[in-house]
Order: structure tokens, then C-alpha cells, then sequence
């Protein structure tokens, strides 16, 4: 079968490929700021909440149906209304959401329920692990000798340093 030349097409030249159609928008946003995060604009909805930290893709799932937002359409291209509806989401989660579905139930100093993100997360995740040192408990001194916490296995995985696998014997 030979192949049928279109009238403005030149021999030998393939045919430009179409550009992604949400590079030609003028209103897309490839850098969308969410709770203190970029967010890569290219990404659907619920992928590019989880980037996110303290967001997964359940919690995401739930923002994005609080919101009332299409979750497979890119986060570039959404509304400014519709991304101050999420992040407003976002950041009211621990009010709507079930209790077993938050990070941080009971807090130790405020005794409140709280679902922490981005920055305060992490300060606070370091907080109680420097609590558990300092009151020596047993979590806190696995932590201290950058040993396993949860208990797991250490003779066989996990190892660092200068500790050998399996040795033979020399006769």
C-alpha cells in the first residue's frame, strides 16, 4: 500500500506533534501553591495534593470531594476560586474528617485532635522524638543509637558500617 501525501506536507518530514494542550493555555499555572507546598501544575488533582506532606492519597481523595473539584483534571488548570476551595480543605480536614482518619490524635501538650501538614509535621514529629530522648525511654534510646525502633529485626537486616555478611571459616 503507498501511503497517500496530504498537499502541504513535505516530503521526507513527519508531521509536528501537537502541543500539549495545557502548555498553549495562557491561564495555566505550572507551579500551583497549596498550605505552603508547590505543587507541580502538571499533575492530576488528588497526585498532586499528596505531594503534599501529611496529605496521602486518601486524605486527598476526601479534599478533593470536600472541594467539589474534578480529580483527574490537572492542578494547573483549575480556577483560582477552585484551588482556594482546596486548600481551604486542606487546612480544615481535622473538622470534617473521622477521628481515626487524622495524624495526630490526643495531642501530648494540648490533649486536641490536629491533622498536621507540611512544616508542622516535621517540627513535630522531631519534638517527640526528642521528648523520648530526653525522658530515656526505650523508643527514645533505639532512636539516640540509630537502632530499630518498631521491632524489627536487626541480626540479619539493616546493617551499616563494617559489619560482614556471611565469613568462611579458613582452615
Amino acid at each position: 500500500m503507498a501511503k497517500v501525501k496530504s498537499e502541504g506536507e513535505p516530503e521526507g518530514k513527519k508531521p509536528a506533534k501537537k502541543k500539549d494542550a495545557a502548555a498553549e493555555d495562557e491561564n495555566f499555572n505550572f507551579i500551583v501553591r497549596i498550605a505552603n507546598s508547590d505543587i507541580d501544575g502538571q499533575k492530576r488533582t488528588v497526585i498532586g495534593l499528596q505531594s503534599i506532606k501529611g496529605v496521602g492519597s486518601r486524605v486527598a481523595q476526601v479534599v478533593v470531594r470536600k472541594a467539589n473539584v474534578d480529580p483527574s483534571a490537572k492542578i494547573g488548570s483549575l480556577q483560582e476560586d477552585q484551588v482556594k476551595a482546596l486548600e481551604e480543605s486542606v487546612l480544615s480536614y481535622v473538622e470534617y474528617a473521622p477521628n481515626w482518619a487524622i495524624n495526630r490524635q490526643m495531642d501530648y501538650e494540648t490533649g486536641a485532635d490536629m491533622h498536621l501538614i507540611s512544616q508542622d509535621l516535621t517540627l513535630t514529629q522531631n519534638d517527640d522524638i526528642n521528648r523520648m530522648k530526653m525522658i530515656r525511654s526505650y523508643r527514645g534510646i533505639r532512636h539516640e543509637t540509630h537502632k530499630k525502633v518498631r521491632g524489627q529485626r536487626t541480626r540479619s537486616n539493616g546493617r551499616r558500617g563494617l559489619t560482614l555478611g556471611v565469613s568462611k571459616k579458613r582452615n
